[in-house]
């Protein structure tokens, strides 16, 4: 029994061994057969693969995306070719190594491998051909939130802001968004980096719709926009009318959360005419953003936030002209730098500028080039760099947009000023009304009419808002308006401006014959000795040309000047033949000068509507009859007129008296609206404020009260004076009081504002004044100047209200301060007698008050605390704090003054 089992056992194992034999060496015996089926099998693979891949490309092309199975299959097979070719390449080698007819090897283990490996491939390449077989190869991409847009690579300078809206789209609750500011600021390159965002950065909207809309506005150009990215497409849904697309628009953008961006929005879009479910309580998921050029246009647009993108700061405005002109061009000369810093200065900030002239700059590599650069920037500019093609078109659009050939006269009146020049809004408008722009309207009309234009330009980003009465153009929008004037409406215009460009020689005079309107303020010309014909000229600024001197006869021949400015001209003498000017002149400004007699000859400038002496402090004599003979004069400045020469006047001067005869003659002009005025004596004040005529006119009021001035003013009496602006009282020895009755105010009244245009308040050499608590009445008041008052203890006094306890609620002054100057005022002990918000305040400057140890200031104050404090250390030492946090708070706002 056991030695038959044994003979079974060893059977089978046999024939496993058998098979097993058998098996392996089929490797061996089939390699020739198997590498030549791989061979062609896989060429049926490629071929298979090719035609997939075809169809894959002409799917991609289509802008569908190729199917994930596709592309694994792809891998696949490019992974089992690159094996199945180093098979194909070793095995004329393993065949050399077979025998006995091929089903033996010299290396049977070697040979048994790699027929193993080769016929394991095989199977791969069958399968994959196989597998090879697909229906559908791709298939619609989905939609990407936002289309990417071509953008600089760097948002130098607009980062923050960025930031800022960024937040509003994705935290805040606001639905539209306005950006507005000036052209070439910057708004479509940051609208653009908006939505190159949304690329990078997950949110929750569903779609990001980008419409340029331009100054052309079509309603039905911003909705097939809109259809292209929302899937609205095709010829029957553009033959739609306006109304049956937006029923289209809003069905579908309803559910979704979207962002729209409107870029370069000239008027209000209706967007529900298009089809835009509005933002707002019912819709917060949704958002619209645009750009504008006009702040108006966020107000129409009923906007929830807005934001200005204003000029670049000095230091990135270097930073993005380094990048254009690229360091190699700044590092090729050792001048390079300082001088690549003075282009950048005359580009204001203002990016397309910046990157127009860096670019004009980037090879130029020899500080003489820059050196000649700069001046044709400062002579021609719209010849520089292509300024002329790029970036005063651009910026033309919104003169262009302006409203009527008047508005856009008033806009480039403008750039006869210097650049960074403050321009204050009355003298502008004086301009405006002197060269005629407003037709014959009353003062009152001119105003209004010439604030609306101020308004407009303002918020066209045309001109900058400085302070409540000052503006300033941009240094890039003067250039362009003097583009405009001298080039592109030369013909209509023709300005010649050399206004701030350090001449010390006048332009030849030859060249001014054909200008209407020229330019030569704030220079150091000293003689205007040539005689020069401009039967065109109607404006002449000659302003702040502090040694100028001009010959006679200079004006004989300009038959047509309206406009005649030589204010800041320190030594001016008027030269002989001003009478010459009697049929046209309507405007003289003779202000800010040392001039001590004007001559009889201006008896004949009978057309005049505005003269302007103010600050003439040196002026004695006015000729009598000089002033009633202007019967047109409409404007009369005479602010601070003669004060350092009222005892010297003479009895043929109107000043003599102390005003008593100039007001004879100013009662005499019928047409009189704006009247600054200079009196010497309070009887001169008493007649002022007698004549109804006189009051409704006054807008500056400077008292010189020497002499008979009474101890107490009834500083009620000013109340009727409805547009008294300034207020100076200077050398009123004997004034103890400027009293006011605040019971018959609040009786009468209601309320105790009575000085409410009231801005500015001097009070100088006032010796007797214990306080100006009459102040309390004028709550918009912006600057308050007391110095050399050796008896006031108070500015604002409480004992002044015991017996008027229904004051007190009304009382809240200084809430509109910005500047308050207190200077040699030894016993002075109270500004006002509890804390106080000074909400617009800039600056507290104290000199010479011992006795002044509080501000009215405490820790809410504390919490602005963005104005500066001026004194001396030793008085800021002395001063008492409501606790230590308020003195350490407002340390850092204080200016030591030296001794």
């Amino acid at each position: 029994m056991c030695s038959i089992f044994q003979i079974t056992c060893d059977g089978a194992f046999f024939n496993r061994c058998l098979d097993c034999f058998l098996g392996k060496a089929a490797y061996i015996r089939n390699l020739q057969d198997n590498l030549d089926a791989l061979e062609t099998e896989l060429g049926n693979l490629i071929a298979r693969k090719n035609d997939v891949m075809r169809r894959v490309d002409d799917a991609e092309r289509q802008q569908m995306r190729r199917l994930d199975g596709v592309q694994v299959w792809v891998s696949r097979v490019d992974d089992v070719k690159t094996e199945a070719d180093e098979l194909i390449t070793d095995g004329s080698r393993e065949i050399e190594k077979l025998c006995v007819g091929g089903y033996c090897s010299k290396n049977c283990m070697s040979s048994y491998k790699f027929g193993k490996k080769v016929a394991k491939k095989l199977r791969d390449v069958r399968t994959l051909i196989s597998e090879g077989v697909f229906e559908v190869v791709a298939d619609r991409a989905p939609e990407s939130v936002a289309d990417e847009r071509p953008t600089e690579r760097t948002v130098v300078g607009l980062q923050s802001q960025l930031e800022q809206v960024w937040r509003c789209l994705v935290e805040e609750s606001a639905g539209i968004i306005g950006l507005y500011g000036m052209g070439g600021v910057g708004k479509t390159t940051l609208l653009t980096h908006i939505n190159n965002k949304f690329l990078e950065s997950p949110t929750n909207f569903d779609c990001v719709i980008w419409v340029v809309v331009s100054k052309d506005l079509r309603l039905e150009k911003i909705q097939e926009d809109i259809g292209k990215k929302i899937g609205l497409v095709g010829d029957s849904w553009k033959s739609k009318s306006v109304e049956e697309k937006a029923v289209d628009i809003f069905r579908s953008l309803r559910e979704k959360r979207f962002v729209l961006l409107l870029d370069d929005i000239w008027e209000r879009v209706d967007l529900t005419k298009v089809g835009i479910p509005l933002p707002g309580p019912k819709n917060t998921t949704s958002k619209v953003v645009f750009t504008t050029r006009f702040i108006d246009v966020c107000g129409s647009m009923e906007v929830d936030r807005k934001f200005q993108v204003a000029c670049l700061s000095e230091k990135d405005a270097w930073e993005l002209f380094r990048e254009k002109v690229g360091e190699e061009t700044l590092q090729s000369h050792h001048d390079i730098v300082e001088l690549a810093q003075i282009v950048v200065k005359e580009c204001g900030g203002l990016p397309l500028a910046l990157i127009t002239i860096g670019r004009a700059m980037a090879y130029r590599k020899k500080a003489e080039q820059w050196r000649r650069a700069i001046e044709e920037l400062r002579r021609s500019v719209s010849e520089f760099a292509g300024l002329g093609k790029e970036v005063y078109p651009l910026l033309k659009f919104s003169y262009d947009s302006l409203q009527n050939d008047t508005v856009r006269s008033c806009f480039l009146y403008c750039c006869l000023y210097p650049e960074d020049y403050g321009i204050l809004k009355w003298d502008l408008i004086d301009c405006w009304f002197g060269e005629g722009f407003f037709g014959e309207s009353d003062r009152s009309g001119v105003e209004n009419q010439g604030n609306d234009i101020l308004d407009t330009l303002v918020r066209a980003c045309l001109l900058e808002e400085v302070e409540d009465d000052e503006v300033k153009m941009h240094d890039v929008i003067r250039d362009m308006a003097i583009w405009i004037t001298c080039e592109i409406e030369k013909e209509k215009r023709n300005f010649l401006v050399r206004a701030g460009a350090g001449l010390k020689e006048a332009p030849g005079v030859k060249g001014w014959e054909n200008v209407r309107r020229l330019s030569l303020m704030q220079n150091q010309i000293e003689t205007l000795s040539e005689v020069p014909t401009c039967p065109h000229l109607l404006t002449l600024f000659l302003a702040s040309n502090m040694e100028l001197k001009i010959a006679d006869g200079f004006f004989q021949f300009m038959p047509s000047l309206k406009v005649l400015k030589m204010s800041n001209c320190w030594n001016l003498k008027l030269p002989v033949g001003m009478s010459e000017l009697g049929s046209s002149l309507e405007l003289l400004d003779i202000s800010r000068t040392q001039i001590q007699e004007l001559p009889e000859e201006l008896k004949l400038l009978v057309n005049l509507k505005c003269l302007n002496l103010r600050l003439t402090s040196q002026l004695r004599k006015i000729p009598r009859q000089l002033i009633s003979n202007s019967s047109r004069l409409r404007v009369l400045r005479m602010f601070a007129t003669g004060y350092d020469r009222f005892h010297e006047a003479s009895e043929d001067s109107v000043l003599f008296g102390g005003g008593e005869v100039l007001i004879q003659e100013l009662l005499g002009l019928k047409y009189l609206e704006v009247l600054e005025l200079t009196l010497g004596s309070y009887h001169a004040l008493q007649i002022v404020l007698s004549s109804n005529k006189l009051k409704s006119c006054i807008r500056s009021l400077y008292l010189q009260l020497t002499g008979d001035t009474a101890s107490i003013i009834d500083a009620t009496a000013f109340a009727d004076l409805n547009h008294l602006n300034q207020l100076w009282i200077d050398r009123a020895k004997e004034l103890e009081e400027l009293k006011i009755d605040y019971t018959e105010i609040v009786r009468k009244r209601r309320e105790p504002f009575v000085f409410r245009s009231l801005h500015r308040v001097s009070m100088y050499r006032c010796h007797k004044l214990k306080d100006s608590t009459f102040l309390v009445c004028a709550p918009n008041l912006k600057s308050l100047d007391l110095s050399y008052c050796s008896s006031m203890e108070e500015v604002i006094s409480v004992g002044k209200f015991a017996e008027t306890p229904e004051m007190m609620g009304h009382i809240s002054p200084f809430e509109n301060l910005q500047m308050l100057d207190l200077e040699d005022l030894p016993h002075l002990k109270s500004i006002f007698w509890k804390p106080l918000p000074f909400t617009h305040l800039k600056e507290i400057s104290v000199g010479y008050c011992r006795n002044l140890r509080k501000l009215p200031l405490n820790s809410n104050s504390a919490k602005e605390r963005k104005f500066v404090i001026r004194g001396k250390e030793d008085w800021w030492n002395r001063l008492q704090w409501e606790d230590e946090a308020t003195q350490i708070a407002f340390r850092s706002c204080f200016q030591s003054l030296f001794d």
